[in-house]
């Protein structure tokens, strides 16, 4: 489908991935009522992972950024998907959680997180604001930077 997201996608030269299947017993998303809940994506691009490591070790805040950015990409497939291939549906992204894999001592999860906000807002405009949470956290399964889960409205 072509739509004004759609148009906004090539707009911005960004290809959504192709959403990636459960690896284990869940769904990729969930619709209840009006909204969609996606279960947590990781930074896989072409079924690689494309980052791995703790961000304030092996990863600086910069490749946490490009990893929280795929990640909600492949949210925002999940989302497609959910929306029956029509991401004019979706009437705002309501909320953001982003986990990094951080060593002792990172601090810097809110500016990882970024990466993730920063395209929703890009794509969405205004409907891509959002609350979120930026966690970090000791391991994220596959030795991931960054895993990101989104809460999104739609019609």
């Amino acid at each position: 489908m072509s739509g004004k997201i759609e148009a906004r996608l090539a707009e911005l030269g960004i290809t959504l991935p192709v959403p990636a299947v459960p690896v284990a017993n869940y769904v990729p998303y969930a619709v209840t009522g009006n909204l969609v809940y996606t279960s947590g994506q990781v930074p896989v691009a072409d079924g690689a992972v494309a980052w791995k490591g703790k961000l304030g070790a092996e990863r600086s805040i910069e490749d946490g950024v490009a990893s929280a950015r795929l990640c909600a990409l492949n949210c925002i497939a999940q989302l497609k998907a959910a929306c029956g291939g029509d991401l004019d549906r979706v009437k705002r992204i309501v909320k953001v959680v982003i986990f990094v894999s951080s060593a002792a001592g990172f601090n810097d999860q809110p500016k990882v997180g970024n990466g993730a906000s920063d395209v929703l807002v890009e794509i969405f405009g205004d409907a891509g604001k959002h609350a979120r949470s930026a966690v970090g956290v000791n391991e994220l399964p596959l030795d991931v930077t960054t895993e990101v889960e989104i809460v999104a409205e739609i019609a």
